[in-house]
């Protein structure tokens, strides 16, 4: 006889869309009942004691910089939850680079790589009582205390599972590509799901629109690493395959819908701002502002972090954004590894010249995120010079961004990095 399972999941605004991701694919395997979110560590407790089923699995997901609270978070509801049979997962691209830290901060298991298609493995584990070192995508934790990983999950296409979970009434932006071919090196969006673009169909894209205009929605927004990049398999656009995407798109709409593409949660690499693509582009969205990656002022810099593109479309992006319609929010990174006084210089003085085009500024900070090459980099000093410079932005409403509160989260990661050296030993099994 199967056991009884019932899922929570630890809800929090800051990973919704992977979250729904997940909640999308155990809709579509039919794992809708037993199903909670906790929006607070009291709610998820609840839940779980509330629970008569054999076992509680209970989700967590998020990124990097907030391991350590959601570790104080898991303490606390471990603390609450009162009784057996509760095994608690961490997924996302912080687990999968780090699954023995995510282990040794307590939880019972670490998602690595996609989710969707463990998840459902997982459940149907739990349900049969079948052993969990079977079930794709895991690290568990062995007799030594060391994450024993099982095999790799499968990269299934973006087809297979909806981007959220529609029959529960939640929605949000659809992911229209995974994978990314730009191995930038301060960036774990191609080192969780590989160096190369995964597209999702048209006819699935159009699909959930027709879902949601018939909830009464009229907005429509996208994921995807880089916008342009639909529909090609290398680094120039397909704008034909653009086209053909939000054309369909519009199609499904009512009359007053909106299409939201290359502005958040989304962007555009700066190469790809032509006249052509700005052109297609007014002709089917309602954003007046573009989203673009430019990261440093430096080429020195850019092509050490690997981002394939020097300074100068960066200034071109800007001015044929501006020049179609669009004001252009420009992406800087501040204390890259190896960057210098020079460098930051130059950033600083590519950032005022593009705010003198008419862009803002979006700051940021060199975090060393987990999974990436530059895990165990040290981030560059931020001269006081420098932070008076970014502060005077800021002032004029050039700049936005929080920058400062990254510079605490590099400090942390750093030290955890130190604390786990990449060569952590891994054992796998299954």
């Amino acid at each position: 006889m199967a056991l009884a399972v019932d899922v929570v999941v630890r809800y929090r605004k800051a990973v919704t869309y992977g979250v729904h991701a997940l909640l999308a694919a155990l809709e579509t395997a039919g794992v809708e009942h037993g199903l909670r979110l906790g929006t607070t560590v009291e709610e998820t407790a609840a839940h779980i004691a509330a629970s008569r089923a054999d076992r509680v699995l209970v989700l967590w997901s998020f990124y990097s910089p907030d391991a350590d609270a959601m570790a104080a978070e898991l303490a606390a509801v471990r603390a609450l939850e009162d009784r057996d049979g509760v095994l608690h997962i961490a997924g996302g691209v912080h687990a999968t680079a780090e699954p023995q830290q995510v282990i040794d901060a307590g939880w019972d298991l670490a998602g690595v790589g996609e989710g969707e298609s463990t998840i459902v493995a997982l459940v149907e584990a739990l349900r049969g009582g079948d052993p969990l070192t079977g079930v794709p995508g895991l690290a568990l934790r062995d007799a030594d205390g060391v994450a024993l990983r099982t095999r790799p999950a499968p990269q299934l296409p973006l087809d297979a599972f909806p981007s959220f979970p529609a029959r529960r009434g939640r929605f949000g932006p659809i992911e229209i590509t995974r994978g990314c071919r730009y191995t930038c090196r301060f960036c774990q969006t191609p080192f969780m799901f590989g160096g190369q673009f995964r597209h999702r169909s048209v006819a699935s894209v159009r699909e959930h629109v027709r879902e949601m205009a018939g909830h009464g929605l009229r907005d429509v927004r996208f994921i995807t690493p880089t916008s342009l990049s639909y529909g090609s398999p290398g680094p120039g656009p397909d704008l034909d395959a653009v086209e053909e995407l939000l054309a369909g798109v519009k199609e499904e709409l009512p009359p007053h819908g909106r299409v939201f593409f290359g502005s958040f949660p989304s962007e555009v690499r700066p190469e790809h701002v032509t006249p052509e693509a700005m052109r297609l582009l007014k002709r089917y969205v309602a954003n007046d502002n573009l989203i673009i990656g430019a990261q440093s002022g430096s080429d020195r810099v850019l092509a050490a972090s690997g981002r394939g593109h020097d300074t100068s479309p960066v200034r071109d992006a800007v001015r044929i954004a501006v020049e179609h319609g669009f004001r252009p929010n420009v992406d800087f990174i501040f204390g890259m590894p190896g960057e210098q006084e020079d460098d930051q210089e130059a950033s600083l003085k590519l950032a005022a010249d593009l705010a003198d085009l008419g862009a803002r500024i979006h700051t940021h900070t060199f975090m060393p995120l987990p999974g990436t090459p530059w895990r165990d980099a040290e981030p560059a000093f931020i001269p006081l010079a420098t932070v008076r410079e970014l502060d005077r932005l800021a002032q004029r409403g050039d700049a936005y961004g929080h920058w400062r509160k990254q510079a605490e989260h590099a400090a942390r990661l750093a030290e955890t990095a130190k604390a786990y050296p990449r060569r952590t030993r891994r054992r796998r099994t299954g």
